[in-house]
C-alpha cells in the first residue's frame, strides 16, 4: 500500500532571534500587567480582605474555562497558607456540589468577562445564602461586578495572545491578584513557618522546620564525666565518642557542668606532658552551648556553625543532661 508523503515542517520565519524577540513581548506584556495592577490596587482590596478574614468558614473560589484552572490553583494557595479553600465549578453547583457552601463561607468568584451566563446560577444561590463574593474581573460594570459584594480590578489593556485569542495576560493577572490575597491575608492572621511546615509535612521545608532535636539527639551510652575524673578517662571517652565529653556535677545529678573537646586535649597536651592527671574540670570549658530537646533541628545547627562547634549537650527543664546532638546527624537527618 501507498502511503502518503509525510508533511514537512513550516519553516519558522525569522530564525532564533525572532522567536525569542516574540517570547520577550509576551514576557513584557505580562509583566506590564502585573504592574498595573500593582499600581491600581486600592481599598476594595483592603476590604476583600477584612470580609475574608473575618469569614467563620471556608473560602469558595469558582470560575469557568482557564479561569476555573486558576480558580483551582488560588483556592490551593488559600489552603495551603492556613485558610480553608474549595474549588467549585459552577455548573457542578447547581447538579448537588451547592451543598458545600455554608452562610459562614466567602466566594471569590474569577471571569474576565464578568458576564458568563454559566456563573450566575451559582452567583444567584451564593446571594441567596448571603455569602459575600469578591469578583476578579476585568469588568466591574459586568453582570457579575453589580452583583458582587468587592469587585477587584483585573482588567488588562492587551492580552499577549496574538488576536486574543487565548487568555493570557489576563490569567496572569488573575492569578497574580489571587497569590496578593492569599500572601496579605496569611500575614494578618500571622500564619508562621511553622504552620506552614505543618501543613506540608511530606515538603523539604515541612521536615526542616518540623524536625526537633529530640527527633536527631542521643541517648544512650552518652559520653559523660564529673569534673574529679582524670584526663586519661576523657581521652578514651574523646577517641570512641566522637571528640566531645560533657561533664556533669554528678552521675546521679546530672547537671551541666562543662563540656571538653579534642581541641581542649590538643591545647593541654601543647602546655604539658603530664596531663594525663590532669582533672577534667581544670579543662573543661565551663560555660558551654547547649540545646534543649525542644529546640528546632535548625537552630541547633545554627548555633554549631556560629560556634564552630561539632556537638551540643541536650538539657531539660532542670538543666539535666539528657542526650547530646552532633553536627553530622543532623546534616543527614535534613535539618541544613
Amino acid at each position: 500500500m501507498h502511503k502518503p508523503a509525510r508533511a514537512s515542517k513550516p519553516p519558522v520565519a525569522g530564525g532564533g532571534k525572532q522567536l525569542v524577540d516574540r517570547g520577550k513581548r509576551v514576557l513584557a506584556l505580562e509583566a506590564a500587567a502585573v504592574q498595573r495592577l500593582a499600581e491600581t490596587l486600592g481599598p476594595a482590596f483592603a476590604r476583600a480582605i477584612e470580609i475574608l478574614a473575618g469569614a467563620k468558614g471556608r473560602v469558595i473560589v469558582s470560575g469557568l474555562g482557564k479561569s476555573g484552572l486558576i480558580a483551582r490553583k488560588i483556592a490551593a494557595t488559600f489552603t495551603s497558607t492556613g485558610t480553608p479553600a474549595t474549588f467549585l465549578h459552577p455548573v457542578d453547583s447547581l447538579h448537588g456540589d451547592l451543598g458545600i457552601v455554608s452562610r459562614d463561607d466567602v466566594a471569590v468568584v474569577l471571569s474576565k468577562s464578568g458576564a458568563s451566563d454559566e456563573l450566575f446560577g451559582l452567583v444567584s444561590q451564593l446571594k441567596r445564602l448571603g455569602v459575600p463574593i469578591i469578583a476578579l474581573t476585568g469588568d466591574a460594570d459586568s453582570p457579575l461586578g453589580r452583583q458582587a459584594t468587592v469587585v477587584l480590578d483585573a482588567s488588562v489593556a492587551e492580552e499577549a495572545c496574538p488576536e486574543t485569542l487565548a487568555p493570557t495576560a489576563s490569567t496572569t493577572v488573575a492569578l497574580a491578584l489571587g497569590d496578593a490575597l492569599a500572601v496579605t491575608l496569611l500575614e494578618v492572621k500571622g500564619f508562621r513557618r511553622e504552620d506552614f511546615a505543618a501543613l506540608h509535612p511530606s515538603g523539604a521545608l515541612g521536615r526542616k522546620l518540623l524536625l526537633r532535636v529530640a527527633d536527631v539527639m542521643l541517648t544512650q551510652d552518652l559520653p559523660l564525666l564529673t569534673p574529679d575524673r582524670p584526663m586519661r578517662e576523657c581521652i578514651v571517652l574523646l577517641a570512641g565518642k566522637r571528640g566531645t565529653v560533657v561533664v556533669v556535677a554528678t552521675k546521679d545529678r546530672p547537671a551541666l557542668a562543662g563540656v571538653v573537646t579534642a581541641g581542649d586535649l590538643t591545647r593541654l597536651m601543647e602546655r604539658t606532658d603530664t596531663f594525663l592527671d590532669v582533672p577534667v574540670g581544670d579543662v573543661m570549658t565551663k560555660t558551654p552551648k547547649s540545646t534543649t530537646t525542644d529546640e528546632l533541628a535548625s537552630a541547633a545547627v545554627s548555633v554549631m556553625e556560629r560556634h564552630g562547634i561539632m556537638a551540643l549537650p541536650v538539657l531539660d527543664a532542670e538543666n539535666a543532661v539528657v542526650g547530646i546532638v552532633h553536627l553530622h546527624d543532623l546534616m543527614k537527618a535534613g535539618a541544613l
